[in-house]
């Protein structure tokens, strides 16, 4: 054949070159004696009998293979930068966005894939001196609260301590304060709920005596209860600012806590000449005097006294009529206001309508009706007295106007005057003005209504 090369050396010029190994030379001057082009033009190949083969994985980035095996050595930085390409950890389909293959979870020598650590399941080794088979069992992992703080305990304990002034039911706080993780800060409940009942009333002081009773062995110890008091005595300069009976309130709630058996007695004596602030002092003689009365442990289940719904209903009603009898002799609305707030009964206050409307038509006179309305009109409006109550102490004078009208038989036409005022100031609805009860009597045919009752005409619009 004349274009096939039978040879295995291939002569140009003085030069011989292997075949297959076909390189650039180059002179002393650095240029090229021969080639590829001029090779290729003196040995001239069959295009027809080359071994055309494919990229198993093509890619827009990698050179073809034919070009591969061509260009062996056209400069150095070109083989390196193949060799660089081919170790590439970025996908070599030309789809890839650049980022390492499987998140980093795959081949040697990698740290893994971010957060593999927590699943890591590998078992500590047998042979490791710290290896114990007995906690090989696996793993259990639990949620862990971290401790309150003072500023968390504050804002959360002293809204249910609130609350539970209002409904005074200690289960509920039991509860609440079962699920918060106070740990070493338990001491800090009874100083808060001292705190708090230090500007509130008596009834108060005394749901707050309870709440200590109740927590102390269920929740908290004696300890803690001695630290509560510690704390308290030591901040009595800055509550006495605010709270100028403020030792006086603490030494009543010391006492109190040693007559429940929350504290021992001589928590009391222990502190006998070892204070110096004047505050702390005033509590502690205040203590010492309550506890060493006369059946002093049995007086101090009442050290605030009977308040609210805990009194009798004859003394509540004994004291609501004083206090009628007191403002038509004074005319002291605010006074009256405020005597009926310190009783704390809003649910009794409908006893106040009723034994003033009754005083009035026994009274029959104009000037104490008048007066009695303008009571009437002045604590409705301040929502003292509210509607619910108005409405139930007016509907419980309706409903004794027979045993009423014995006593004075003019009752109905007294009820019916006061009605009209009160409906005139706003008091009573007309809805509540039409059910007036009124004095049944015989009536004649020859009276020409038939029998039929008038409807007095409403004075007040709702």
């Amino acid at each position: 054949m004349q274009n096939r090369v039978m040879s295995s050396e291939v002569a140009v010029g003085n030069h011989h070159l292997q075949n297959g190994d076909i390189a650039d030379q180059l002179n002393g001057n650095n240029n090229a004696l021969f080639s590829k082009s001029s090779v290729e033009n003196s040995v001239n190949f069959n295009k027809d009998d080359r071994v055309i083969r494919r990229a198993k994985r093509p890619s827009k980035n990698s050179p073809r293979k034919d070009e591969t095996t061509t260009l062996v050595n056209i400069g150095h930085s070109l083989t390196a930068r193949r060799a660089l390409s081919k170790n590439l950890r970025k996908s070599r389909n030309g789809r890839g966005r650049g980022l390492p293959k499987k998140g980093g979870a795959g081949g040697k020598g990698v740290w893994g894939k971010p957060g593999s650590e927590l699943f890591d399941n590998s078992v500590v080794d047998s042979h490791d001196p710290n290896y114990d088979s007995d906690n090989q069992d696996g793993y259990v992992v639990e949620r862990v609260d971290p401790e309150m703080t003072d500023e968390q305990i504050k804002e959360t304990v002293e809204t249910e301590i609130c609350e539970y002034l209002e409904h005074g039911d200690t289960t509920d706080v039991l509860d609440f304060l079962e699920e918060l993780n106070l740990g070493t800060k338990l001491y800090k409940i009874p100083a808060l709920a001292i705190n708090i009942a230090l500007d509130r009333k008596a009834m108060h002081r005394e749901l707050t005596s309870v709440l200590l009773s109740d927590i102390y062995g269920n929740l908290i110890i004696q300890a803690e209860m001695a630290k509560a008091f510690d704390e308290l005595l030591q901040d009595l300069p800055d509550l006495t600012i605010d709270t100028p009976d403020a030792p006086q309130v603490v030494g009543m709630f010391l006492a109190r806590a040693v007559a429940d058996d929350c504290l021992p007695p001589k928590f009391v004596q222990g502190y006998r000449g070892k204070v110096e602030c004047q505050y702390a002092r005033a509590a502690l003689d205040k203590a010492d005097v309550l506890l060493n009365m006369k059946h002093g442990i049995v007086r101090l289940d009442n050290v605030w006294g009977i308040g609210g719904s805990n009194r009798p209903v004859k003394y509540l009603v004994k004291k609501m009529v004083l206090l009628l009898h007191e403002y038509l002799s004074s005319e002291d609305i605010s006074e009256a206001t405020r005597c009926l707030k310190d009783l704390e009964v809003p649910h009794f206050h409908h006893e106040l309508i009723y034994e003033g409307t009754v005083m009035v038509i026994e009274d029959m006179g104009e000037r104490c009706a008048l007066d009695m309305a303008k009571l009437f009109k002045s604590m409705y409006a301040s929502n003292v007295i509210t509607p619910d109550q108005m409405v139930k102490g007016f509907r419980r004078v309706y409903d004794t106007m027979p045993e009423i009208c014995i006593d004075v038989p003019q009752a109905y036409s007294l009820l019916e005057r006061f009605a009209v005022m009160c409906n005139k100031e706003g008091v009573i609805s007309n809805g509540l003005y039409y059910d007036l009860p009124g004095k049944g009597r015989k009536r004649f045919v020859s009276e020409g209504d038939g029998g039929q009752v008038k409807e007095p005409e409403p004075l007040h619009s709702d």
